[in-house]
């Protein structure tokens, strides 16, 4: 006679990759890292466009956006700057556990606040996205006039002029944003995702206890 387990169906919750299945896709996060004005937030929303069409649920966050709200408390220092990386990587990954594609569009210029990202998210659902633009590039594009601000000092500790950006070292995708369009540079990146089959949909149900 089988045995019954010692928990009944009230004390299971879905699994991420039940959820997963349902929605019909492997939970990732898009790691964008780059210089201010090297297009972050154009290719976000570029490749949030492209998984919306194709029917998979994901989110986008933005450096600015989170900036105003859930880490308006923070300035910055590289301390500050850390845990600005920190707290978005724990949102990251809570949007995982729910079977989401999360967009991650932060300047993030330093190595070691990537890798605890990448520790935090979980290295097999961490994409580290490198747009490559030069710092000529971006001052000429310069859409919010902030090159010119710090520049003339005005803007304290700005990415690229007075504080350093850390170039990945192996970036999973390598976008040339300075040479390409925007358009091509999202395709790439959703190119990616298919190649690696976070677009397919995974195979069966998990449940996990519900903790007390």
């Amino acid at each position: 006679m089988k045995e019954k387990a010692d928990f009944n169906d009230e004390e299971l919750v879905p699994s991420r990759e039940c959820r997963e299945r349902f929605l019909k896709q492997h939970s990732a996060t898009l790691w964008l890292t780059g210089l201010s004005g090297s297009g972050k937030s154009t290719v976000a929303c570029g490749v949030e466009k492209k998984l919306m069409v194709a029917g998979h649920l994901c989110y986008v966050l933005d450096g600015d956006d989170v900036r105003r709200g859930l880490n308006r408390d923070l300035g910055f220092s590289p301390r500050d700057r850390s845990e600005n990386i920190r707290r978005v990587a724990e949102v990251a990954r809570l949007l995982n556990e729910a079977g989401l594609i999360a967009i991650v569009a932060f300047i993030s210029p330093y190595r070691k606040d990537r890798e605890e990202a990448r520790k935090i998210i979980g290295p097999d659902r961490f994409i580290e996205v490198f747009l490559d633009a030069s710092i000529e590039i971006c001052e000429k594009r310069d859409p919010k006039g902030l090159y010119q601000k710090a520049r003339a000092g005005l803007v304290a500790e700005f990415t690229g002029v007075s504080a350093p950006y850390e170039v990945p070292e192996a970036p999973m995708v390598h976008l040339k944003t300075g040479e390409e369009s925007a358009e091509l540079s999202a395709t790439r990146v959703y190119e990616y995702l298919n190649q690696k089959f976070f677009l397919k949909t995974p195979g069966k149900f998990f449940y996990r206890r519900k903790e007390q």
